[in-house]
């Protein structure tokens, strides 16, 4: 591509996030302002703004960026009579059959919405202007990380925060405790990478992981949030929150906004943003 081509694409972009977060602050303070008419306005800025065609992978981040814009739905956790309401827990059909994107599908829109990959840890520290530090929120809980950093292009952080709030609104809504899903692995550099194929034969050389796209959502652990001063509180049965978990992934996954497969030999779901 031309590097005059580059260079408006560039520009572009970074005019259409300052538009979009304005539009968002206009919502915030105005919240009699229609949302459905600020992705209007959006999609009309796109169309006008872009002199080419934009390819399928950045169109449908723009999608997604629409749909993580979107206020969240508020809980109902009472009906009309103000009895609580307990949803039952369906789980999937299947794991292996609703998350079923291979690292060849993910790797594709990593690499177009990633960042470069990262020689090692170093290199990392100078390029965290570009990512977003995953380490601490009220939702989720990162474990400690042997072979990757906890760092996420902005989608990704985005999305993980998004899976982690809906993951514990669906335990209120079926009346079940509060458990915080664990995230095992995150960014890894090449070094890591190296590192780990020592290890692990299976693990793959060019990785998702290395684009600050994609993390790992472990199934079979999960953090108990209480208060540190009240009694003990009973852990929900694992396979109970797996299955949680795993309605809330075929949601994400079946809105577009990532990529999922279903990881057997390490027990996590790996996820690549869109």
């Amino acid at each position: 591509m031309p590097s005059s081509s580059l260079f408006k694409r560039k520009h572009f972009l970074i005019f259409f996030s300052l538009v979009v977060f304005s539009l968002f602050v206009v919502k915030c303070g105005n919240p009699k302002v229609a949302l459905p008419r600020l992705v209007s306005q959006v999609d009309s800025l796109v169309k006008r703004e872009t002199a080419k065609p934009l390819d399928s992978i950045t169109r449908h981040s723009l999608y997604v960026d629409s749909l993580l814009l979107r206020p969240r739905p508020a809980l109902v956790l009472i009906d009309a009579n103000g009895k609580p309401i307990k949803n039952r827990v369906t789980s999937v059909r299947s794991f292996s059959e609703c998350f079923p994107d291979l690292n060849d599908v993910q790797l594709a829109t990593a690499q177009r919405i990633g960042i470069p990959s990262i020689q090692d840890r170093e290199e990392a520290a100078r390029r965290k202007d570009e990512l977003v530090y995953i380490g601490d929120n009220p939702f989720y809980y990162v474990e400690d990380l042997s072979h990757s950093v906890p760092y996420l292009v902005p989608r990704a952080a985005t999305l993980l925060t998004e899976i982690s709030r809906a993951f514990v609104d669906s335990l209120a809504s079926k009346g079940l405790p509060f458990h915080r899903i664990v995230v095992s692995s995150v960014l890894r550099t090449r070094k890591d990478i190296e590192r780990l194929r020592t290890q692990n034969v299976n693990a793959s050389e060019n990785s998702c992981h290395q684009y600050g796209t994609t993390f790992d959502i472990n199934y079979n652990k999960y953090e108990r949030v209480c208060d540190p001063d009240g009694p003990a509180q009973p852990e929900e049965w694992g396979v109970t929150l797996k299955s949680v978990l795993a309605e809330v992934l075929e949601d994400q996954r079946q809105l577009g906004t990532c990529y999922i497969r279903y990881e057997v030999k390490q027990p996590c779901f790996h996820i690549t943003a869109r």
